[in-house]
């Protein structure tokens, strides 16, 4: 066929993807769905999964952010492959990958091969994640239309992360392993509908790819975030040798920056970060998703281990948060025409730094309505903030590199939510150790598993009994509840300054 010939027929194949758009929409943002549920899954099984199969308080912490972790550093390595050799055959092998690794998790005899399993979960999504933003740039070519859809696309990001606990309280109460097996069926349902309604985007393998680039990025990347979770938590390494680790991962990172400023075709469009509103935007994503995902996680452990729900009860009480998440990603498509993105994200940042103040006047007794309040505040919050940065990341690249720009705020978002569940995990393990006191009838091992996490001190407890085991356990509560206290109190004082920030330093729309 020549290219006269295979001009038409392009056309064609582009006219009916779009034709098919609000489809392709519906399957990437079941695909977005699975990946970003993954991320929160386990938030609520965590004293199950204590009790099955008795990780340590550091493998603990690794099951749960490796995830996160590992699609962080790659999504900018798959965005980008997936903008020169083809998106849809990227999605095609991480719909694999995802179905093979969720299998394994799912039937894990030990926590090290979970957390490998979860690893490769990282890899799968990585593969995924980029294309399900960047083919929206591309069967979206009209930007009102493509802010319905990336409201619709945010909602989902945000609801995924907020509506996992839910399906991991409900799929817990059967068996743990089913909260990683349920992807196996749906996956197989994805498949087949990818591949018939996923546009081809169009190959660029022509032009030079640089294997240095990726792994710089891939490397510094991992570094900074390893480093970062270490110097907190000194789980694996000494302190000192987690602070190298963390500034080596800058020297890369900045090695990659001015290596993609020379080269005539970069790996990533470093130059975009030059425009103040991409810049935002990316720093918006990173801190929403920060707040949301970490505190979720610390939220989800005073819901079952603070007041004693179970973890169905727990999911429900969260609904809140899920459905203000899916209401503000709507609503946010129609209030950034109006108002503009320097005052819809910072107001939805502000709104939750406000949303999170009620919870420093939280004892060991239940707050239904606070709580309910605290979780719409923050899932519409967070949402509408999203909505803002995702738009104006999206709207100022060309759509030859939607897939770079999609990697970039993807990697924000996974960065994001690793870091929040590494860094608010730390400052609550820091502040909830030394003050848990000494309990008469406990001890010394007891009281030191106990003052590794709430849920330790809970099995603790559990295993002593009496009265003893009663007094452990309400002194690890009421440790527990100062140091969420301490989280909230960074993450308002955080939320607040990038909102001041925001308001300060973009132009008025």
């Amino acid at each position: 066929m020549t290219v006269t010939q295979a001009a038409p027929a392009l056309r064609r194949a582009v006219q009916e993807h779009r034709d098919n758009r609000w489809s392709i929409l519906v399957l990437l943002c079941l695909s977005l769905l699975l990946i970003t549920v993954d991320a929160t899954v386990l938030h609520i099984a965590v004293p199950t999964l204590t009790a099955a199969l008795e990780p340590t308080a550091v493998q603990l912490l690794w099951i749960i952010d490796v995830y996160s972790l590992v699609v962080a550093p790659l999504l900018v390595l798959f965005g980008t492959l997936g903008d020169r050799y083809g998106r849809k055959r990227l999605v095609l092998a991480g719909f694999v990958l995802f179905g093979v690794a969720s299998a394994i998790a799912a039937f894990s005899p030990t926590a090290l091969v979970l957390i490998l399993a979860r690893a490769l979960l990282g890899v799968g999504g990585a593969m995924i994640m980029p294309a399900t933003l960047s083919l929206i740039r591309q069967v979206f070519p009209d930007r009102r239309e493509r802010a319905i859809a990336l409201g619709i696309w945010s909602a989902v990001a945000a609801a995924g992360a907020a509506v996992g606990p839910l399906i991991g309280g409900v799929l817990v109460g059967i068996w743990w392993g089913a909260v990683f097996l349920i992807n196996v069926p749906i996956l197989l349902v994805l498949l087949p509908a990818a591949a018939r309604l996923l546009p081809e985007s169009r190959e660029r393998s022509g032009q030079p790819w640089d294997g240095l680039s990726a792994a710089l990025s891939v490397v510094g990347l991992l570094a900074l975030a390893f480093g970062l979770k270490e110097a907190g938590a000194g789980s694996l390494i000494p302190f000192g040798a987690s602070v190298l680790v963390f500034l080596a991962g800058v020297a890369l990172l900045v090695w990659f920056v001015r290596r993609q400023a020379r080269l005539a075709s970069p790996l990533l469009e470093v130059r975009l970060f030059r425009r103040r509103e991409f810049a935002t935007g990316v720093a918006g994503v990173l801190l929403g998703v920060f707040a949301l995902v970490g505190l979720q996680l610390m939220l989800a452990q005073y819901l079952q281990l603070v007041l004693g729900d179970s973890p169905l009860h727990a999911a429900i009480r969260m609904l809140p948060l899920v459905i203000s998440a899916i209401s503000g990603g709507l609503a946010a498509a129609h209030i950034l025409p109006k108002i503009g993105m320097r005052a819809t994200m910072s107001g939805g940042l502000g709104l939750v730094a406000l949303a999170l103040t009620p919870t420093l006047t939280w004892g060991v007794e239940a707050h239904p309505v606070l709580l309910a309040i605290c979780f719409v505040g923050i899932g519409f919050g967070v949402q509408v903030a999203l909505l803002a940065a995702s738009d104006t990341i999206m709207s100022s690249a060309p759509e030859s590199q939607a897939g770079g720009a999609a990697a970039i705020e993807e990697t924000a978002y996974e960065l994001g939510a690793g870091l929040g569940v590494a860094v608010l995990g730390t400052i609550t393990t820091i502040a909830y150790a030394p003050a848990l006191p000494a309990v008469p009838g406990v001890s010394d091992g007891g009281m030191d598993e106990a003052r590794q996490s709430l849920a330790s001190a809970a099995h603790v407890a559990d295993e002593i009994g009496g009265g003893a085991g009663g007094a452990l356990l309400d002194a690890a509560r009421w440790a527990f509840v100062h140091a969420l206290h301490t989280t909230v109190v960074v993450s308002v004082v955080l939320l607040s300054l990038t909102a001041v920030a925001v308001a300060t330093l973009l132009r008025r729309d």
